[in-house]
């Protein structure tokens, strides 16, 4: 074989080589939904994911999801008071605690370590007249509304509760004594708990939230949700 024809066939290899290469090298799958909306929203699976970017002296933030159960949030807000965004998956259960057999959750994050948030379900009550929050973590200048009543384990973790108003709703706040950033909760327990002392009667549930309360997140910080699940009997 010719000299030149073995080059010419040796060059077509290496251009076969690169061109692999940059196809391999292209860019990952955008998420099935983005948006930048502050009250962008998405119904999935019987969930529905939002952005909620509701507090005064808001920064910009962006949401994005594959499913109900993966999604997060791109957030840059500046480092005051106030919280100013609570990105979240929500799935209504529409039953009293009374009529539900089980309510458990289970949930699984990557978050930053630095800026001030938390990490936190919120689960609605009474057509919204109750508001229970179960503070999986917590980082920076955060903290509840209301009064340390007592600490307490139940519903698979040991909780500082709090109790106070914030004007338009009572809200109960358990706050887990360490951080964790994955693991299940039994919600139904917790209901049940705070109903033996006489702050709730037999309410019913409304949507059970899990998301980011952020506060701050100065320069842009990144929130994930790998995996987040509400069952119900």
């Amino acid at each position: 074989m010719p000299r030149w024809w073995k080059a010419a066939i040796a060059a077509i290899a290496a251009l076969t080589v690169v061109a692999a290469g940059l196809v391999t090298a292209g860019p990952a799958h955008a998420a099935a939904w983005s948006s930048s909306d502050k009250f962008g929203s998405w119904s999935n699976g019987g969930y529905t994911v939002r952005n909620d970017v509701w507090g005064s002296g808001a920064g910009p933030q962006t949401i994005w999801a594959n499913s109900y159960s993966n999604w997060g949030v791109w957030a840059d807000h500046p480092n005051t008071g106030g919280v100013k965004a609570y990105p979240h998956s929500a799935r209504n259960i529409g039953r009293s605690i009374s009529s539900l057999g089980s309510l458990t959750s289970n949930f699984n994050v990557s978050r930053p370590g630095s800026g001030s948030y938390s990490s936190t379900y919120d689960v609605w009550a009474g057509n919204n007249a109750y508001e229970i929050m179960l503070w999986m973590n917590k980082q920076g200048a955060v903290g509840p509304i209301g009064s340390k009543q007592t600490t307490v384990s139940v519903g698979g973790h040991t909780w500082d509760v709090y109790r106070g108003s914030n004007g338009a709703n009572a809200v109960f706040s358990f706050l887990r004594t360490s951080n964790t950033d994955s693991g299940s909760v039994d919600i139904k327990a917790v209901l049940n708990w705070i109903r033996g002392q006489g702050w709730m009667g037999d309410a019913v549930v409304g949507e059970v939230q899990f998301g980011f309360e952020i506060t701050s997140s100065a320069g842009g910080m990144n929130f994930t949700t790998n995996s987040y699940s509400v069952t119900s009997s």
